[in-house]
């Protein structure tokens, strides 16, 4: 670990320090607040030191921390509402019946009032909301402007067709996995309802599965990343869900973490391999030849039946027992 060292008005010279928390009182806008900032402290004397960038740092932290507690949206709030929406920030104001400058002001760190705070987070969480005021001020911004946004708020629709919790999981399959193609996507989360069902005694999330030619799928989620093919998902749509993955459980997350460490190391054709091998899509599958169509329900009773079986024979809540059976299946 890098020494952290730096002069002493104290003590008169260089000396170590440690970065500690501090609670300190503030008055803004005639109301008291107390907020935690960074303080360096020195090792020899205990006393306050000076360290560049700590007042940046301070300020910032009084800033997140002022607009956390009056529900006020970030700086990122606004960063992020530009990139789902694909719009500046000038007609980003004027869409939502704001100022033409009001956003570039917010971004330059003018904390904004509650009731536009309350506007930005509206359109932030509801395309149904930015298309409301998208077409109210339709006349106020370019037709380029307003086609863009327009074509993003109706994609972003298609987010609330999938279950919360469906969405919660594939947050955090996007933030344990630095590339995601549809295809895998889909192995993954069949994995993982089966894991998760046999664990636990219940499905994860309530979307019925099909098996399709190339192996299972849920239907709802093929439609949402269809236009990535077999190419990694890159989605400006997902901006909205950030932090949703903070909404599953400690029991939720440790499957998930199961399924991505072990099968999440396999491109999507093994994957395929490694489902074409188990019983539930075979029996679905029955009948059908190598590629001719099907959309046969792969039940959720049925795969957690099957993945009970497995976790008895495998023991399926290691990485050791999963490893073993993805290596069983694969040389099968």
């Amino acid at each position: 670990m890098k020494e952290r060292r730096e002069f002493c008005i104290e003590c008169r010279k260089d000396t170590e320090y440690n970065l500690q928390k501090k609670d300190v009182v503030k008055i803004i806008r005639g109301k008291e607040y107390t907020f935690s900032i960074t303080v360096a402290v020195c090792t020899e004397c205990g006393e306050e030191m000076s360290i560049p960038g700590l007042i940046d740092k301070n300020v910032q932290e009084i800033d997140e921390q002022y607009r956390a507690a009056e529900g006020l949206v970030s700086i990122e709030d606004i960063e992020k509402l530009m990139k789902i929406y694909k719009i500046g920030k000038a007609p980003l104001s004027l869409a939502l019946g704001f100022g033409e400058i009001t956003i570039p002001r917010y971004l330059e760190g003018q904390v904004p009032s509650k009731e536009y705070s309350d506007v930005i987070r509206a359109a932030l969480t509801s395309p149904a909301f930015m298309k409301e005021k998208l077409n109210a001020n339709k006349d106020k911004i370019s037709d380029a402007a307003y086609r863009k946004a327009m074509e993003a708020a109706d994609s972003i629709e298609g987010l609330f067709s999938v279950s919360d919790k469906m969405l919660q999981v594939i947050a955090y399959i996007f933030e344990k996995l630095e590339e995601v193609s549809p295809l895998v996507l889909q192995k993954l989360l069949y994995f993982i309802q089966g894991v998760y069902s046999a664990l636990y005694g219940k499905a994860l999330f309530q979307e019925e599965c099909r098996a399709w030619v190339h192996s299972p799928v849920y239907p709802e989620v093929y439609e949402l990343f269809s236009d990535f093919k077999y190419n990694p998902i890159d989605d400006a749509r997902f901006a909205m869900l950030d932090g949703a993955a903070d909404a599953l459980t400690k029991e939720e997350k440790d499957v998930v973490d199961l399924v991505v460490n072990t099968f999440g190391m396999y491109g999507g054709k093994m994957l395929e391999k490694i489902t074409h091998n188990e019983d539930p899509w075979k029996e679905a599958r029955k009948g059908y030849g190598d590629n001719v169509p099907s959309s046969e329900l792969l039940s959720k009773e049925r795969i957690m039946k099957y993945y009970v079986e497995i976790n008895k024979k495998y023991g399926i809540d290691t990485e050791a027992g999963l490893k073993t059976y993805i290596y069983d299946m694969i040389n099968r």
